[in-house]
């Protein structure tokens, strides 16, 4: 070849597509396409295809395959001058390699692609039928499945017919297919055959025709005897028929295998029989099937075997498949399903996962079924087995909207392309977007992007994504919006009941109530409405995955009405991600939240992510104690002052408890938390800090007040209980000590008379009714209780320790800490306490029996008379008070020689104690998982209900509610109070050894 004329043929092949041009060079140059190697139009055929190289390489390999000179120039007579057969073998050969191979092997199937008619165009199973006819075992079974598929992959590459159309023929195939496995199963064993009735229902992708290139078909069999024979023997004989014809298709032979049959989606899947009659099915789906089993169902249908059979199995099962939204947690499971689905995807792939991946063909599946569950009960026309078929019925019948509908329909259709061409290149089954540079190019390619295959394909596959991750959800509950709008002259709208059915299938109550809301948030033109109208498919979605949707749409509606006017709100709903989700979850949670922020919406902004919020984290003290003061001092009046301390407390109340729900339910994008001690600690720290930082403002208030910059003594608030040992939970109160000690010149008299006045103005005003939450002092573990006097000065606090002090009050010191007031009084007051919490001599015997005769007392006179008590957080067995009193006898005993256990905080006690050897690591970890339990569980309920308590609810949603804060979906209550008994039980064995064993 001269200089010039390569140069000239490589350009050529390169502005052909070509990404080898040498290679092409020679292979045009070779013997088998001397006869057309200057014919432009074949080398226009080669560069529309999908990979021009790999075409050039097949169809140089199929040339040489050809048995004669004559065969071989009658192939290139036909494909120089027929257009429709150069498109479809050129076209299958640049976007198949094992087509390619398998017209290698099989030399005389491109015959198949020579017909040309409008019969052709789609074909059908008899047609498919027919093509098989001929195949007598295994192997010829599989060389004509290949030509068949040749056919359907010819018309596909060329858009002869769309993917719809694609994905039905593959399914149609793969009925005649396994027609033809049967029929050889029956003449391979005729008196089985003789024996039995045997109907193969096709499921999944097959049964919905709309099966991939290469699939697992599932299928599930159903028999009856033939008559006169035994039922045990035909399910026998039924049993090695469904076996055998199984492995006709999936068994590999000199001509690999044709695709595996799945059986699993039977019942009792692999644990269960093969085959069951009739009525065995029947039997199994009335009482035991789960939701996701009727899901399967919805595309059931008799594709082999005894059609009488197939007909009387999907008339008896269909029935119950359009009741299957009627069960208790449907929705909740379905999308549960959906959930482990994406979990169980491997990291590294779910990026590049077509089918199961976010915005993946599984999004637009599941979507359209569980819509097709609740509304095909009362509407036939949405029974269809195949996505697309119902997603328009949907769309025509008002339960989708239609833009929604068709944008959807695009996506998939574009995702389901992708897959066939990915599947197609090597006929394996993959759901992969590949990552080499020339697949990822010759994919685009065939998908038509052709000016820059890579970038355009990346770009179209993520817009698609996109669309569909936007939509699965909103399909469900954006017509529940527009059942309630005022939609455009033609528009389809959902049917009162139809809104009704969608509205108690997510979980709703009261769908009345649901829809008047629906209707006052979202109804009109006004610009509040349209952004409302956005946002609200969304928010009734995470509304949906609560214990009470009904409370979460009804606060919203509240909160909107309260925020309506302010111009920020919507906005930021609407434009920063992590707000709306947020606000869903807090308002779906329980009662104590919204109504915090019912009293002060405005606190809305704490949940953003952007320059209006704070955001969810919890403040330091030092931050709370100078905004409570700076307070304070801006007030005209002691009242004045502690209403304001009292609203930055109801705030960061507020704060605290959106930032554990959402910590606890997780959001779309981060997970909920795994350390559940963190949790924990984190609302213990924050409620403390909060309720030091009230104190010391409402202190400072009442001193001002009454005696200016200097009261007459000096004053000191000491934290006892869980408020000292920085533990507090939502509803606790604030267990506290007063010490006090006169300034010098001033009487003891006056300085006692001006303490005592102090702590009964702090008490008053922080009890005040008014719009923010009271908080309680406890001042009942003080000298002598609720006989002693509430404040005390530090000689006498010292007087009376040395002379009078009990070993109880030895224990509870044990959780002082000072908090306000005087911090050198404070510091005293610990000194002076320190030998009584962690004596010297450790504690003789009779204290030990003292502590444990009083634990004793405790639990019989305060457990609540018909209390669970092993559900009781705080007094029942492994609870919250055997896991402290346990950590504060070991604090008892070795505080005094071991400076590590000198703390007023359980948990860090109790590693306190592992680290010192006083407890084995196993059963450290024992008790913490009690006691973080145990705090979670007391929080939880003061979240769900708004006031406190130490047992689980018995209301169900509430009960419901608390299993979702501690991680459990819908229906799992049972599982809840399981793991609760069980953790409980560990701990009680841990206390019985370690806190009343004798010598322990």
């Amino acid at each position: 070849m001269t200089p010039g004329r390569r140069s000239s043929t490589f350009t050529r092949l390169l502005r052909h597509g070509f990404t080898d041009p040498s290679d092409a060079e020679r292979l045009l140059d070779g013997a088998e396409l001397a006869p057309v190697r200057d014919d432009p139009v074949l080398l226009e055929a080669l560069g529309a295809t999908a990979d021009p190289d790999l075409a050039l390489h097949g169809l140089v390999r199929l040339l040489e395959a050809q048995p004669s000179p004559t065969a071989r120039r009658e192939l290139l007579d036909t494909l120089t001058a027929a257009k429709p057969l150069r498109d479809r073998l050129l076209g299958v050969l640049g976007a198949s390699a094992a087509l390619a191979d398998h017209l290698a092997r099989h030399a005389g199937d491109w015959q198949a692609l020579v017909t040309y008619e409008p019969r052709d165009l789609h074909r059908g199973v008899e047609e498919f039928e027919r093509g098989l006819a001929e195949a007598t075992d295994p192997v010829s079974l599989r060389v004509a499945y290949r030509r068949c598929l040749l056919s359907i992959a010819a018309r596909d590459v060329c858009g002869t017919i769309d993917v719809a159309d694609t994905a039905a023929e593959l399914a149609d195939l793969a009925t005649a297919t396994l027609r033809a496995a049967l029929s050889q199963a029956r003449k391979a064993a005729p008196e089985d055959a003789a024996a039995c009735r045997l109907a193969v229902i096709a499921m999944g992708k097959c049964g919905g025709h709309e099966l991939n290139y290469v699939s697992d078909v599932d299928v599930i069999f159903v028999a009856e005897a033939a008559d006169g024979a035994d039922e045990d023997k035909a399910l026998r004989s039924a049993t090695k028929l469904a076996s055998h014809m199984m492995r006709i298709c999936s068994e590999t032979t000199v001509e690999g295998s044709i695709w595996p049959v799945d059986a699993n989606l039977r019942p009792e899947g692999r644990n269960g029989p093969l085959v069951r009659t009739l009525s065995s099915h029947l039997a199994y789906y009335q009482r035991w099937a789960k939701t996701w089993e009727f899901q399967a169902l919805l595309k059931g249908r008799p594709v082999a075997g005894d059609a009488e059979l197939g007909k009387a199995y999907a008339d008896a099962l269909r029935p119950l498949v359009w009741q299957a939204a009627e069960r208790e947690n449907f929705v909740a499971d379905v999308q549960r399903m959906r959930r482990r689905v994406i979990e169980n995807i491997p990291a590294a792939e779910l990026d590049r996962q077509l089918k199961l991946g976010p915005g993946g063909l599984r999004d637009v599946e599941f979507a359209v079924q569980l819509l097709q569950l609740v509304h095909g009960r009362t509407d036939s026309a949405l029974r269809s087995g195949t996505t697309l078929d119902a997603l328009r019925a949907l769309a025509a019948g008002g339960y989708v909207g239609r833009e929604d509908a068709a944008r959807l329909d695009e996506a998939y259709r574009f995702l389901r392309s992708m897959e066939h061409r990915i599947q197609l290149y090597r006929l394996r089954r993959t759901h992969l977007v590949p990552e080499a540079e020339a697949d990822l190019r010759r994919l685009g390619r065939s998908l038509g992007l052709r000016t820059d295959p890579v970038a355009g394909l990346q770009r179209e596959w993520k817009r698609h994504a996109g669309v569909v991750r936007r939509l699965h959800e909103k399909l469900f509950y954006r017509p529940l919006l527009d059942a309630v709008a005022q939609l455009a002259p033609g528009e389809v709208r959902l049917s009162a009941e139809a809104a009704r059915e969608r509205l108690v299938a997510l979980g709703y109550a009261d769908p009345a109530a649901a829809l008047r809301h629906l209707e006052a948030l979202a109804s009109g033109v006004t610009r509040k409405a349209a952004i409302q109208r956005t946002l609200l498919p969304v928010l009734l979605g995470w509304f949906a995955d609560s214990a009470d949707p009904d409370a979460g749409l009804l606060n919203f509606r509240k909160v909107s009405d309260a925020l309506g006017k302010t111009p920020w709100y919507l906005r930021l709903l609407r434009d920063e991600g992590a707000a709306a989700e947020n606000l869903a979850r807090v308002l779906s949670a329980g009662r104590l939240a919204p109504d915090l922020l019912m009293r002060a919406p405005e606190a809305v902004a704490l949940l953003g992510d952007g320059d209006r919020g704070a955001g969810l984290e919890p403040r330091e003290r030092g931050q709370l104690e100078q905004e409570v003061l700076a307070a304070v001092r801006r007030a005209e009046n002691a009242a004045q002052g502690v209403t304001a301390a009292r609203g930055v407390r109801r705030r960061e109340l507020f704060r605290t408890a959106a930032a554990d729900i959402v910590g606890s339910y997780g959001t779309e994008t981060s997970p909920a938390e795994a350390d559940q001690g963190a949790l924990v600690d984190r609302v213990g720290a924050a409620v403390s800090d909060l309720t030091a930082a009230t104190l010391a403002g409402t202190l400072r208030a009442v001193v001002r007040e009454g005696w200016g910059d200097t009261l007459p003594t000096r004053f000191a608030i000491i934290a006892m209980g869980r408020f000292g040992g920085n533990e507090l939970g939502y509803g606790s109160d604030a267990d506290v000590l007063f010490v006090h000690e006169p300034q010098d010149g001033v009487a003891e008299q006056e300085a006692a008379a001006a303490a005592n006045k102090v702590v009964a103005e702090m008490r008053r005003l922080l009890q005040l009714p008014s719009a923010d939450p009271p908080l309680l002092i406890d001042a009942g573990l003080r000298p002598e209780g609720k006989s002693g006097p509430l404040v005390r000065t530090l000689k006498s606090y010292e007087a009376y320790y040395r002379r009078w002090s009990l070993v109880w009050e030895s224990q509870a010191l044990l959780r002082a800490e000072p908090v306000a007031g005087d911090a050198d009084l404070g510091r005293r007051f610990t000194e002076l306490i320190d030998p009584l919490r962690y004596p010297h001599a450790g504690l003789g015997e009779d204290a030990v029996r003292e502590i444990r005769r009083l634990k004793a007392r405790m639990e019989s006179e305060r457990l609540p008379r018909g209390a669970d008590p092993k559900l009781h957080t705080k007094l029942g067995p492994g609870g919250l008070s055997d896991v402290e009193w346990t950590v504060q006898l070991l604090q008892l005993r070795h505080g005094a020689h071991e400076p590590r256990l000198r703390t007023t905080r359980t948990r860090a006690a109790l590693a306190a104690a592992r680290e010192t050897g006083l407890l084995s690591a196993e059963d450290t970890a024992v008790l913490d998982e009690a006691w973080v339990l145990a705090t979670r569980v007391r929080n939880a309920v003061m979240l769900v209900r708004g006031r406190a308590g130490d047992t689980f609810p018995t209301e169900p949603r509430e009960l419901a509610a608390v299993g979702r804060y501690l991680g459990y979906g819908s229906g799992h209550a049972g599982d809840m109070l399981d793991a609760y008994r069980r953790t409980t039980r560990r701990a009680r064995t841990v206390v019985e050894q370690q806190f009343y064993a004798d010598g322990a």
